[in-house]
């Protein structure tokens, strides 16, 4: 099995090929935030949980993008982004229902032995390698502070 960031490079000489603009477009962005990431002082190669967090990194900027452009009266750029978030999505993990969500905050409370509010750091802790590039980060923190606010 090759690794996600020989599956990016394979694509984006598929979209090359094509003249698949926008799919060039991304998939370059993603090539070059990889390769930020990986020059950054003390970095190494990323492996594929490191490319999925780069992907998440850029779907979540591209989120604020859009709700930014929505504000300001750009739904045209705002449409790009979504385009651009569509793209990036193909990369990630199947995405977690509600359900299992639940199912996995459950058991990370249980884990942490969990009382209220204060031990949110601790449940997220756990949490986030279970979750990563499966859940948007924002979902993740929002049913944690649900069932801890039930708890406490």
């Amino acid at each position: 099995m090759s690794s996600l960031k020989e599956r990016i490079d394979e694509e984006l000489k598929n979209a090359m090929r094509s003249k698949e603009e926008l799919t060039t477009s991304v998939l370059r962005m993603l090539k070059s935030a990889v390769k930020y990431k990986e020059v950054e002082p003390g970095a190494k190669a990323l492996d594929d949980a490191g490319v999925l967090g780069v992907i998440s990194t850029l779907i979540k900027q591209r989120r604020d993008s859009v709700e930014q452009f929505r504000n300001g009266s750009r739904p045209d750029l705002a449409d790009k982004e979504e385009r651009e978030i569509t793209i990036l999505q193909r990369y990630l993990p199947a995405q977690l229902s509600h359900s299992e969500l639940m199912d996995l905050v459950k058991a990370a409370l249980t884990e942490a032995s969990a009382k209220g509010p204060g031990d949110m750091g601790a449940v997220m802790k756990l949490l986030r390698p279970k979750v990563q590039g499966r859940a948007d980060g924002k979902a993740v923190s929002d049913a944690v502070k649900a069932a801890l606010a039930t708890l406490g």
